[in-house]
């Protein structure tokens, strides 16, 4: 193999590549962070209109789409939480997803 080659597969391992990686996932969370902490119902100052919850689905949308992110990465993580704001509607059941 290549000299180049085995040394990026070292650097994929290595606790720099990983943290790197968590870094970008943190950050592309940043604005669902921010829509929680200012204009959610679950989750921010209006929580006080709907103190049981106003989300069908536990978690809610922007939690799941948040972890799915961490967990997945971040275009599967958008994806998965486009998917699941595409399926809250009145005709749906809700329930508990986890990502």
């Amino acid at each position: 193999m290549n000299k180049s080659v085995i040394a990026l597969q070292k650097f994929s391992k290595s606790q720099a590549y990983l943290l790197a990686k968590r870094a970008v996932r943190v950050a592309a969370t940043g604005p669902i962070v921010a829509y929680q902490h200012t204009l959610s119902f679950d989750h921010g100052p209006m929580k006080v209109l709907y103190p049981y919850g106003y989300c069908r689905f536990h978690p809610s949308c922007s939690e799941y789409c948040r972890r799915s992110i961490l967990k997945d990465g971040i275009l599967k993580g958008y994806a998965k939480g486009a998917w699941r704001i595409a399926r809250c509607n009145p005709f749906s059941a809700g329930g508990v997803d986890e990502p």
